[in-house]
């Protein structure tokens, strides 16, 4: 057994170097070149949720960062005097009640006695007239009790569109008046808002394919990166720079304001290239293993697909292997 197992470790060892990748020959490639610029994640448009009358504020149902839906109720105003009033009305309505009613049986009987021939037309005219007024007071009245109890309603503040609340500039029990705001939001829109030096302008353009970095503005050669589209680009340079607008997938999970690392091409260069599984780290530095055995310290830039740039430490024709 321990024949056979020596063995089989002599023929794996064997095929090992079979299994090698071949030794690369370092030439210098046309890559776009990235420049690093930091956009900010944005709203494309605020709105702000007003009160529609004047009177305290009785319930804030939201905070700065919740997200909220359209329709959805985000604070309710309470006004006493809507309950005064409405309890006024209450009275006035069953007055008109009251009156109808009266007029209502005094119509009949002057009905009945006009049919009978013991009452005048006159006085049956004179019936069906005060029927009418009553009828027309109780009917203003629960008008306006209607009306006081749709200001009441309106004391319900409803969030204007789907979105983040930014900003709550009342507090509860505070007092507000019509038109003032309640809330401010950030609607389901969001851009990264990028600033490029004037220099560079010309190589932006619409629909430009931008590479952002992760949350957190961590180092660069640890992040991954995702794509991004140039939505915008501004007609106007502001203090020597030009401003784009990228959309990008899940900006909704970013806060408004939130900075994040963007790369855009500037152009083209010459680089030196190198598959990624030809460098190795140990000890904190970067290496490559040339074919002659002699390993270099390399300083690497940005990663390309499967190949990373090789800054120093290369040159064009030196051909490596992997370690």
């Amino acid at each position: 057994m321990r024949r056979l197992l020596l063995t089989a470790g002599y023929l794996a060892l064997l095929a090992a170097p079979a299994l090698a990748a071949a030794p690369f020959t370092v030439h210098r490639a046309l890559i776009d070149d990235q420049k690093a610029v930091i956009a900010t994640v944005e709203s494309v448009r605020e709105v702000q949720a007003r009160s529609r009358l004047n009177g305290t504020l009785s319930l804030l149902a939201i905070k700065e960062g919740d997200h909220v839906e359209a329709g959805d109720k985000i604070a309710v105003i309470g006004d006493p005097k809507l309950a005064i009033k409405a309890q006024g009305l209450e009275a006035g309505i069953q007055g008109a009640q009251s009156a109808f009613d009266k007029a209502k049986l005094d119509y009949a009987r002057a009905k009945d006695l006009r049919e009978s021939g013991y009452g005048t037309q006159a006085k049956l005219d004179e019936a069906h007239a005060a029927l009418q007024i009553a009828e027309n007071n109780l009917s203003a009245a629960r008008s306006s009790k209607q009306e006081v109890a749709q200001q009441a309603t309106e004391g319900a503040v409803l969030a204007p569109s789907s979105g983040r609340v930014l900003k709550v500039p009342v507090t509860l029990g505070s007092v507000v008046m019509a038109g003032e705001t309640v809330a401010v939001l950030s609607q389901d829109n969001y851009v990264l808002r990028l600033e490029l030096p004037e220099r560079h302008a010309r190589f932006l353009k619409e629909g430009d394919t931008v590479l952002i970095g992760v949350r957190g503005m961590q180092g660069e050669h640890e992040e991954k990166r995702q794509t991004g589209t140039v939505q915008l680009v501004y007609p106007e340079i502001k203090k020597g720079r030009v401003i784009a607008d990228v959309t990008a997938a899940g900006l909704g999970d970013y806060f408004v304001g939130e900075r994040t690392r963007a790369y855009v091409s500037t152009g083209q260069r010459e680089a030196i290239l190198v598959p990624e599984s030809y460098v190795y780290r140990r000890a904190d530095l970067t290496y490559v293993k040339l074919a002659n055995g002699i390993e270099v310290v390399v300083q690497t830039g940005a990663a390309h697909e499967e190949q990373v740039e090789i800054l120093t430490g290369l040159a064009e024709g030196d051909t490596v292997v992997q370690p």
